[in-house]
Protein backbone atom coordinates (compact mmCIF):
# COMPACT_ATOMS: atom_id res chain seq x y z
CA UNK A 1 0.00 0.00 0.00
CA UNK A 2 1.53 3.28 -1.19
CA UNK A 3 1.55 6.30 1.31
CA UNK A 4 -0.46 8.31 -1.40
CA UNK A 5 -3.34 5.20 -0.73
CA UNK A 6 -2.98 5.73 2.93
CA UNK A 7 -3.13 9.24 3.33
CA UNK A 8 -6.26 9.20 0.60
CA UNK A 9 -7.87 6.51 3.14
CA UNK A 10 -7.26 8.38 6.29
CA UNK A 11 -8.97 11.41 4.51
CA UNK A 12 -11.92 9.82 3.91
CA UNK A 13 -12.18 8.28 7.66
CA UNK A 14 -11.96 11.41 8.23
CA UNK A 15 -14.80 12.93 5.94
CA UNK A 16 -16.92 10.47 6.61
CA UNK A 17 -16.93 10.36 10.87
CA UNK A 18 -17.23 14.12 10.77
CA UNK A 19 -20.32 15.55 12.40
CA UNK A 20 -21.48 18.68 13.02
CA UNK A 21 -20.80 18.20 16.58
CA UNK A 22 -17.04 17.11 16.37
CA UNK A 23 -16.73 20.05 13.51
CA UNK A 24 -18.07 22.46 16.09
CA UNK A 25 -15.83 20.98 18.67
CA UNK A 26 -12.49 20.62 16.19
CA UNK A 27 -13.43 24.63 15.49
CA UNK A 28 -13.57 25.47 19.05
CA UNK A 29 -10.38 23.50 19.34
CA UNK A 30 -8.46 25.41 16.97
CA UNK A 31 -9.58 28.85 18.34
CA UNK A 32 -9.03 28.42 21.43
CA UNK A 33 -5.59 27.11 20.65
CA UNK A 34 -4.86 29.93 18.23
CA UNK A 35 -6.27 32.36 21.38
CA UNK A 36 -3.69 30.48 23.76
CA UNK A 37 -1.30 31.38 21.22
CA UNK A 38 -1.96 35.16 20.47
CA UNK A 39 -1.96 35.61 24.36
CA UNK A 40 1.10 33.90 25.14
CA UNK A 41 3.21 35.61 22.34
CA UNK A 42 1.81 39.21 23.79
CA UNK A 43 2.53 38.44 27.29
CA UNK A 44 6.09 37.31 25.75
CA UNK A 45 6.32 40.82 24.11
CA UNK A 46 5.63 43.04 27.01
CA UNK A 47 8.24 40.52 29.09
CA UNK A 48 11.07 40.52 26.84
CA UNK A 49 10.38 44.45 26.74
CA UNK A 50 11.34 44.95 29.92
CA UNK A 51 13.91 42.73 30.42
CA UNK A 52 17.73 43.75 29.48
CA UNK A 53 17.77 40.88 26.96
CA UNK A 54 19.38 41.68 23.29
CA UNK A 55 15.88 42.97 21.37
CA UNK A 56 17.12 40.55 18.31
CA UNK A 57 17.42 37.68 20.74
CA UNK A 58 14.11 37.89 22.33
CA UNK A 59 12.20 38.18 18.68
CA UNK A 60 14.11 34.51 17.82
CA UNK A 61 12.95 33.54 21.09
CA UNK A 62 9.71 35.05 20.68
CA UNK A 63 9.14 33.59 17.25
CA UNK A 64 10.30 30.24 18.09
CA UNK A 65 8.05 29.76 20.97
CA UNK A 66 5.29 31.16 18.74
CA UNK A 67 5.94 28.36 16.43
CA UNK A 68 6.76 25.67 18.55
CA UNK A 69 2.91 26.74 19.77
CA UNK A 70 1.56 26.76 16.34
CA UNK A 71 3.04 22.86 15.27
CA UNK A 72 1.02 21.97 19.27
CA UNK A 73 -1.94 23.42 17.49
CA UNK A 74 -1.78 21.26 14.25
CA UNK A 75 -1.04 18.21 16.74
CA UNK A 76 -4.31 18.45 18.80
CA UNK A 77 -6.36 19.51 16.11
CA UNK A 78 -4.87 16.54 13.81
CA UNK A 79 -6.14 14.43 16.94
CA UNK A 80 -9.45 15.96 17.30
CA UNK A 81 -10.07 15.08 13.39
CA UNK A 82 -9.23 11.60 14.00
CA UNK A 83 -5.88 11.24 12.52
CA UNK A 84 -3.42 9.59 14.08
CA UNK A 85 -0.74 11.78 14.98
CA UNK A 86 1.97 9.11 16.18
CA UNK A 87 3.15 9.10 12.50
CA UNK A 88 3.07 12.08 12.28
CA UNK A 89 4.89 12.59 14.78
CA UNK A 90 7.97 10.38 13.67
CA UNK A 91 7.66 11.81 10.81
CA UNK A 92 8.55 15.67 11.70
CA UNK A 93 10.88 13.85 14.30
CA UNK A 94 12.61 12.41 11.06
CA UNK A 95 12.41 15.79 9.04
CA UNK A 96 13.91 17.54 12.07
CA UNK A 97 17.08 15.19 12.41
CA UNK A 98 17.71 15.65 8.90
CA UNK A 99 17.15 19.36 8.71
CA UNK A 100 19.82 19.11 11.85
CA UNK A 101 22.34 17.18 10.44
CA UNK A 102 22.67 19.09 7.33
CA UNK A 103 22.42 22.64 8.33
CA UNK A 104 24.85 21.61 11.81
CA UNK A 105 27.65 24.33 11.32
CA UNK A 106 24.56 27.09 10.88
CA UNK A 107 23.12 25.97 13.89
CA UNK A 108 26.41 26.01 15.63
CA UNK A 109 27.04 29.49 14.19
CA UNK A 110 23.29 30.86 15.71
CA UNK A 111 23.94 29.02 19.10
CA UNK A 112 26.92 31.34 19.06
CA UNK A 113 25.36 34.36 18.04
CA UNK A 114 22.43 33.55 20.38
CA UNK A 115 25.28 33.83 22.90
CA UNK A 116 27.27 36.78 21.83
CA UNK A 117 23.49 38.71 21.44
CA UNK A 118 22.75 37.62 25.17
CA UNK A 119 25.93 38.19 27.16
CA UNK A 120 27.14 41.54 25.00
CA UNK A 121 30.43 40.58 25.21
CA UNK A 122 31.53 44.01 22.67
CA UNK A 123 29.30 46.21 20.55
CA UNK A 124 29.29 47.93 17.23
CA UNK A 125 32.38 50.27 17.23
CA UNK A 126 34.29 48.36 20.16
CA UNK A 127 37.80 47.07 18.63
CA UNK A 128 38.28 43.48 19.72
CA UNK A 129 40.62 40.68 19.52
CA UNK A 130 40.01 37.34 19.14
CA UNK A 131 42.44 34.43 18.40
CA UNK A 132 44.29 35.65 15.39
CA UNK A 133 41.60 37.94 14.68
CA UNK A 134 41.10 41.46 15.70
CA UNK A 135 39.50 44.95 14.15
CA UNK A 136 36.05 47.35 14.88
CA UNK A 137 33.11 45.53 15.53
CA UNK A 138 31.20 46.78 12.59
CA UNK A 139 27.95 44.50 12.14
CA UNK A 140 26.84 41.63 14.68
CA UNK A 141 24.20 38.97 13.22
CA UNK A 142 23.33 35.94 14.00
CA UNK A 143 25.49 33.75 12.37
CA UNK A 144 28.65 35.89 11.94
CA UNK A 145 30.31 39.20 12.94
CA UNK A 146 31.80 41.58 10.96
CA UNK A 147 35.00 43.35 11.58
CA UNK A 148 36.91 45.95 10.36
CA UNK A 149 40.56 45.95 10.10
CA UNK A 150 43.03 48.35 10.34
CA UNK A 151 44.65 47.95 7.09
CA UNK A 152 41.35 48.56 6.00
CA UNK A 153 40.00 45.22 5.62
CA UNK A 154 36.55 43.46 6.37
CA UNK A 155 36.43 40.41 8.05
CA UNK A 156 33.97 38.22 8.36
CA UNK A 157 34.13 35.66 11.47
CA UNK A 158 31.43 32.63 12.05
CA UNK A 159 29.66 33.38 15.50
CA UNK A 160 30.29 29.59 16.75
CA UNK A 161 33.89 30.15 16.54
CA UNK A 162 34.17 33.53 17.79
CA UNK A 163 31.64 32.80 20.88
CA UNK A 164 34.13 29.96 21.78
CA UNK A 165 37.58 31.95 21.50
CA UNK A 166 39.09 33.61 24.25
CA UNK A 167 37.61 37.58 23.47
CA UNK A 168 39.48 40.83 24.58
CA UNK A 169 37.44 43.91 23.86
CA UNK A 170 39.83 47.44 24.30
CA UNK A 171 36.91 49.54 23.97
CA UNK A 172 34.44 49.04 26.60
CA UNK A 173 36.37 50.21 29.56
CA UNK A 174 37.11 53.31 28.04
CA UNK A 175 40.68 53.82 28.50
CA UNK A 176 44.03 51.50 27.88
CA UNK A 177 47.09 51.46 29.65
CA UNK A 178 50.22 51.80 27.33
CA UNK A 179 53.24 49.68 28.22
CA UNK A 180 56.47 50.89 26.37
CA UNK A 181 59.67 48.64 27.31
CA UNK A 182 62.53 50.46 26.57
CA UNK A 183 66.70 49.68 27.24
CA UNK A 184 69.26 52.46 28.65
CA UNK A 185 72.73 51.85 28.74
CA UNK A 186 74.38 50.60 32.03
CA UNK A 187 76.27 53.86 31.93
CA UNK A 188 73.09 56.29 32.62
CA UNK A 189 71.43 56.71 36.14
CA UNK A 190 68.54 54.96 36.93
CA UNK A 191 66.97 58.64 37.84
CA UNK A 192 68.30 60.39 34.84
CA UNK A 193 66.45 57.64 32.91
CA UNK A 194 62.86 57.60 34.73
CA UNK A 195 63.47 61.61 34.52
CA UNK A 196 63.57 61.15 30.46
CA UNK A 197 60.94 58.80 30.59
CA UNK A 198 58.71 60.98 32.24
CA UNK A 199 59.54 64.29 30.44
CA UNK A 200 58.92 62.17 27.48
CA UNK A 201 55.20 60.68 28.39
CA UNK A 202 54.28 64.79 29.64
CA UNK A 203 55.19 65.63 26.27
CA UNK A 204 51.91 63.90 25.34
CA UNK A 205 48.83 66.03 26.31
CA UNK A 206 46.75 62.76 25.77
CA UNK A 207 48.09 61.27 28.76
CA UNK A 208 45.65 61.10 31.68
CA UNK A 209 47.27 62.74 34.40
CA UNK A 210 45.93 60.10 36.94
CA UNK A 211 46.88 57.14 37.66
CA UNK A 212 50.00 58.59 37.20
CA UNK A 213 52.26 57.91 34.67
CA UNK A 214 54.88 55.60 36.17
CA UNK A 215 58.39 54.07 35.09
CA UNK A 216 60.22 51.13 36.69
CA UNK A 217 63.40 49.13 35.93
CA UNK A 218 62.02 45.52 34.54
CA UNK A 219 65.34 43.72 34.28
CA UNK A 220 69.22 43.63 33.60
CA UNK A 221 70.31 42.64 30.36
CA UNK A 222 74.10 41.69 29.21
CA UNK A 223 74.81 44.84 27.87
CA UNK A 224 71.96 47.17 29.19
CA UNK A 225 69.06 47.40 31.48
CA UNK A 226 65.25 47.49 30.67
CA UNK A 227 62.93 50.47 32.06
CA UNK A 228 59.08 50.09 31.53
CA UNK A 229 57.03 52.88 31.10
CA UNK A 230 53.36 52.81 32.13
CA UNK A 231 50.67 55.51 31.48
CA UNK A 232 47.07 55.73 30.56
CA UNK A 233 45.01 57.43 27.68
CA UNK A 234 41.08 57.15 26.23
CA UNK A 235 40.87 54.01 24.03
CA UNK A 236 40.00 55.77 21.14
CA UNK A 237 43.27 57.54 20.48
CA UNK A 238 45.15 55.20 21.85
CA UNK A 239 47.81 54.95 18.92
CA UNK A 240 47.65 58.36 18.64
CA UNK A 241 49.67 58.52 22.05
CA UNK A 242 51.37 55.80 21.54
CA UNK A 243 53.57 56.44 18.15
CA UNK A 244 54.09 60.24 19.42
CA UNK A 245 55.49 58.74 22.70
CA UNK A 246 57.54 56.47 20.89
CA UNK A 247 59.36 59.31 19.20
CA UNK A 248 59.60 61.54 22.17
CA UNK A 249 61.17 59.24 24.25
CA UNK A 250 64.52 58.85 21.75
CA UNK A 251 64.63 62.58 21.31
CA UNK A 252 64.46 63.11 25.67
CA UNK A 253 67.23 60.56 25.51
CA UNK A 254 69.49 62.47 23.63
CA UNK A 255 68.78 65.69 25.70
CA UNK A 256 69.37 63.82 28.74
CA UNK A 257 72.77 62.12 27.03
CA UNK A 258 71.11 58.58 27.90
CA UNK A 259 72.22 56.10 25.62
CA UNK A 260 69.55 53.75 24.05
CA UNK A 261 72.01 50.42 23.92
CA UNK A 262 71.26 47.75 20.90
CA UNK A 263 72.99 44.57 20.14
CA UNK A 264 76.83 44.77 20.07
CA UNK A 265 79.90 42.91 21.05
CA UNK A 266 82.50 45.15 23.35
CA UNK A 267 85.93 43.53 22.77
CA UNK A 268 88.67 44.86 25.32
CA UNK A 269 92.11 44.18 24.50
CA UNK A 270 94.59 44.06 27.37
CA UNK A 271 98.23 44.85 27.11
CA UNK A 272 100.69 42.02 28.79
Amino acid sequence: MTDTTVVTETVNDVVTNMTLIKALTVLATLVVCLGVTKIVDAIMGKVLARGKLDKRVGEYLRKGIKTLMLVVTVLVVADQLGVPITSLVALLSVLSLAVTLAVQTVLSNVAGGLVILGTNPFAIGDYIEAGATAGTVAEIHLTHTCLDHPNGLRIVVPNGSLSADRITNYTRLGKRRINITVTASYDAAAQTVRQALLEAVSMCPQVHSDPAPAVYVDSYGESSIAYIVRCWCDAAVYWDVYFPLMENIRTCFEKYGVEMTYNHLNVHILEK
